[in-house]
This record gives structure tokens, C-alpha cells and sequence, in this order.
């Protein structure tokens, strides 16, 4: 079993090519081309702007070849990648064709995209299916992944977020190109009444991609594995039991937060680390 990261919450402190860097150093096996910083979004204002990020520049295509030749020369792939979000806002709708693009370009196989959470499975699969000939033009692979809202003191149901939804959403497609990427850490949140065990059963074989974080039940922390409320032994038993033969790909950005340039090298090693040990029980089974 193979261990990937997310470039993102390094990349915000020393840069996409020295986050690649990073990664190869610390023992990962590959690296998760985050591209939300394509895109400012202000959550609370909803206003958007693009950001000046090469992903967007003419180059954008030379850009992502560049990361995947960084990669190989650390001895590492590009696995997935994730796409801006939310795909609701127009401008960001408007990213996602470059965002398959530049993940094949990197080497990836899967292009992670957010449903739309208050849309329904056939709502949203209009915005999948006008993306599949780009996605199978480039060989990647779409995921959809499970979503939350939030209500009070606690998340409530949004798209693909209870097993039902979240296999009607793939089932509304209906396509080989079109699968599942499982964030363990979402499926644990308070108030949508599921975990992550359930959602693994319940998805079986459609998991192609995982996003991997810990948390305390409640709140979407994004903490690195073994940090938090999530029984991650029933997690590996759960993927183990339904054949599971993806990445073990982390998302843990709160583990950079605030982290000082001298210090990023240790805390990606702790990340590595901690995608090693999980790797290790599943192996164990």
C-alpha cells in the first residue's frame, strides 16, 4: 500500500516545487496536487476572485509537467489532485476543465471535484457528464466526494454525504471514469448520523481515492491520523475488507498551520509517518 500528501497547506509556506520536494523527502510514495489556490474565495462575502497562480497562465499545462518531473526525480508520482471548490460559484465552475487538464499533465490518475451540496445526485451529475469527455480525453479519472453543511452546533447533510446519496450520485452517472473519493474525516462529523466504516461498506469497490484526517467528531479540523476521536482500526479493517487498492493519501492541513519555514520538513515526516503506520495495520490484516 502506497502513502501520498496533499501539496496545498506545504505549498502555501515554501511553494508548489518545493512542496513536491518536501514530500519526496519525507518518504511518500506520491504527492496530491492541490489547486484550490487557483482561486480566492471569501467564504463569507462570496466574492471570487483569480489568483495569479500559473495553473491559471497560458503555461499552465508546461507548469504541471514541471511538478511531475520534480516528483520523478525525488522518486515520487502525482496520484490525484483536487479542484477548486465550491463548484456552485461560477467563476470556479469556470477552473475545472483546466483543473483534469493539469492533472493529467502532472501524471495523475483521479481529479477530485465537490459536488454541489444542496444539489441533488441527477442535479449534479449534469455538471459531471459535461466534464467526462475532457476527463477521459486526459485518461483521469473523476471522484466525487462526500460533503457536509453546516447547522447550529453541527454538520448536517449534504451531497454524497450519507452512503444513499453519495452511491446515488455515482449511480446517476453511471461511468467508469466517474468514482469515489472517501473523506474518512468528513464521514465522522456529528450530525450526519454515519462513519467512516459505514461509508466504506456501503461504497465498497467504488473507492478509488481517500482523504485521510482526524478530527474530534464535531468539527472538520483536518488533523493529522491518530490525533483525534476516529478509530482508525476500523477504518483500515473496513478498506481492507472491501479490497481496497488505492492511495493512502493524507489531507491533514491543519498539521502546517501556522508552521514556521525551518520547521516543515519535520512536520512532513510526522505526516509520513503517521500514513506509514496506518499502511502497516492495514498490511497487517
Amino acid at each position: 500500500m502506497k502513502i501520498s500528501t496533499n501539496i496545498g497547506p506545504i505549498a502555501d509556506i515554501v511553494g508548489d516545487e518545493d512542496a513536491v520536494k518536501y514530500i519526496a523527502d519525507a518518504g511518500f510514495d506520491a504527492w496530491d496536487f492541490s489547486m484550490c489556490s487557483m482561486v480566492k474565495y471569501d467564504w463569507n462575502t462570496q466574492e471570487t476572485e483569480l489568483t495569479d497562480h500559473p495553473l491559471n497562465g497560458d503555461g499552465y499545462i508546461e507548469y504541471a509537467q514541471k511538478l511531475k518531473e520534480i516528483g520523478l526525480k525525488g522518486g515520487i508520482v502525482c496520484n490525484q489532485s483536487h479542484a477548486p471548490f465550491p463548484v456552485a460559484n461560477k467563476l470556479i465552475r469556470s477552473c475545472l476543465e483546466r483543473s483534469i487538464e493539469s492533472t493529467g499533465a502532472a501524471g495523475g490518475e483521479i481529479c477530485i471535484i465537490h459536488p454541489d451540496n444542496n444539489k441533488t445526485a441527477v442535479e449534479n451529475a449534469v455538471m459531471y457528464r459535461e466534464l467526462l469527455p475532457v476527463a477521459k480525453r486526459c485518461n483521469v479519472k473523476i471522484a466525487t466526494e462526500n460533503m457536509f453543511n453546516w447547522k447550529g452546533d453541527n454538520a448536517s447533510p449534504a451531497a454524497c454525504s450519507s452512503p444513499e446519496s453519495f452511491n446515488a450520485h455515482l449511480d446517476a452517472l453511471n461511468d467508469d471514469y466517474f468514482v469515489a473519493c472517501l473523506d474518512i474525516g468528513h464521514s465522522q462529523l456529528k450530525g450526519l448520523n454515519t462513519s467512516p466504516e459505514e461509508m466504506i461498506t456501503a461504497l465498497g469497490e467504488r473507492i478509488k481515492a481517500l482523504h485521510i484526517h482526524d478530527n474530534d467528531g464535531i468539527l472538520d479540523l483536518h488533523n493529522i491520523p491518530f490525533s483525534g476521536v476516529i478509530d482508525f482500526n476500523k477504518v483500515v479493517s473496513a478498506l481492507k475488507a472491501v479490497n481496497y487498492s488505492g492511495y493512502f493519501t493524507l489531507e491533514p492541513d491543519s498539521h502546517l498551520k501556522d508552521c514556521p519555514k525551518s520547521e516543515v520538513g519535520k512536520r512532513v515526516k510526522e505526516l509520513a509517518d503517521a500514513a506509514k503506520k496506518l499502511t502497516d495495520m492495514f498490511e497487517s490484516l
